[in-house]
């Protein structure tokens, strides 16, 4: 079963147009991600930073849907490792201990998108679920790229790059909760779909 995605909402009466529509939401993804890294608390006895791009990774995941979530996260990072300074803190290119958590937000806004299509981010609890998905998929390559890339053991790596993120990650499921199903009532209500 495929649904549509709140992008999918966005006016496009011709090919041309739908072509400009997911252009402009693919680069405007990317800048996105790129502006909310910015947001970085530093985490003490962490290479890596509490940022605002995880969350804007997955809500892009789950308002444009897989594919062009996909494109989204891969031009953020290949521009990054190109030399944009956009990765957490200004930072650039991947000799960072934390790149591996934007190859995982990359995958993981894939994953959210596909849950999106099937109606992933319809309610609070289904939009709970899809964002935890995003969420391990992000540690799950984050984490074990952290390791190798800091010679850290397993444990080290999780007590580093996991554990000091999961009240972050919490407050960031709670406010995709409200705003993706928010966004779906407003619009069912405003096209005249809601009872």
């Amino acid at each position: 079963m495929s649904t549509a995605v709140l992008a999918d909402l966005l006016p496009a009466t011709t090919a041309p147009r739908a072509r400009a529509r997911d252009v402009a939401l693919v680069v405007g993804g990317a800048a996105l991600t790129g502006a909310a890294a910015q947001l970085a608390v530093p985490v003490p006895g962490s290479p890596v930073p509490v940022t605002g791009q995880t969350f804007a990774a997955l809500l892009i995941g789950a308002s444009f849907g897989p594919g062009r979530a996909f494109l989204s996260l891969l031009l953020y990072a290949l521009a990054g490792m190109a030399g944009v300074p956009w990765f957490s803190e200004g930072t650039s290119g991947v000799g960072m201990p934390s790149f591996g958590y934007v190859i995982g937000m990359g995958a993981a806004a894939v994953a959210v998108g596909a849950l999106a299509r099937r109606g992933g981010d319809r309610t609070g609890l289904r939009t709970a679920g899809t964002m935890a998905v995003g969420m391990a998929v992000t540690y799950a390559i984050g984490v074990p790229y952290l390791a190798l890339a800091t010679g850290m053991s397993a444990a080290e790596a999780v007590a580093a790059g996991l554990v000091p993120f999961l009240i972050g990650d919490v407050l960031k499921a709670g406010l995709a909760m409200a705003a993706l199903p928010g966004a779906w009532y407003l619009l069912d209500d405003r096209n005249g779909e809601r009872d």
